[in-house]
């Protein structure tokens, strides 16, 4: 986590986090609803959203930056099933020892008709090439697992999701960073799959079968505070992990 907030304070990891912020901005817009969760290491990206409360996550007290923080482990989010509208999971699926377990409870806690969002870096974009440099294998963004979106998109069958649209983000030339205004017109407006990273958009199949759900409570899910490794509400869902 402190590795990864190194890096997106720095110029490189600002420059994407623009582009990427940009292409998420119009997606947030149109979302209503009472709650959201970001899962990442960076900067606040889905603070335009007209949703009312929007949480931020750390995996510990000492991490969390601002009193509301949820703090729990990434895979055991200590809300109700299909509680919010929006999840984001921003660049935390390549670092994390049990990816699946993640993206299951990310899934678990969007509600029906809501929007999960997974940004990752694009193993063939120009960022992709770079990781082939020894010097970068053991620095954040490089040294993690970066998936195509064809293999996040077995994993969303998995847990009953599906993608609605893939855009990529993050257009530049080699050696440069994405600030080629030119550029990222240019390859957002056509979707060129080289961009640096890509955000995927994923809803609940439509056929799976409408049940009742909890109310979020948070009062209750996360104490007076906010702070604190909070018991789970709800439903516990079944450990899977799909085949590699």
């Amino acid at each position: 986590m402190r590795d990864g907030r190194r890096y997106w304070s720095s110029a490189d990891g600002q420059a994407h986090w623009q582009a990427e912020r940009a292409c998420l901005g119009p997606v947030c817009e149109a979302l209503f609803g009472q709650h959201s969760l970001e899962l990442g290491m960076g900067p606040m990206l889905c603070d335009m959203s007209p949703i009312h409360h929007t949480m931020r996550w750390a995996p510990t007290r000492e991490l969390a930056e601002q009193p509301e923080t949820l703090v729990c482990l990434p895979d055991a989010l200590p809300l109700p099933d299909a509680s919010l509208q929006l999840v984001v999971v921003h660049h935390l699926l390549e670092v994390v020892s049990e990816p699946h377990h993640v993206l299951q409870e990310a899934a678990r806690v969007t509600a029906d008709g809501g929007e999960l969002i997974i940004f990752g870096w694009d193993p063939v974009g120009v960022a992709g090439w770079s990781r082939l440099l020894r010097r970068r294998r053991d620095q954040l963004p490089w040294r993690g697992h970066w998936r195509t979106p064809g293999r996040l998109r077995d994993w969303l069958t998995f847990v009953d999701f599906e993608i609605e649209r893939v855009d990529y983000c993050g257009f530049h030339l080699p050696g440069g960073l994405p600030r080629n205004a030119t550029l990222e017109t240019l390859g957002r407006r056509h979707n060129v799959p080289l961009g640096d990273s890509f955000m995927i958009r994923a809803r609940r199949r439509s056929q799976r079968a409408q049940i009742q759900r909890p109310r979020l409570s948070f009062k209750g899910a996360l104490g007076g505070s906010g702070l604190g490794h909070a018991t789970r509400v709800g439903r516990q869902p079944n450990r899977k992990t799909p085949l590699e």
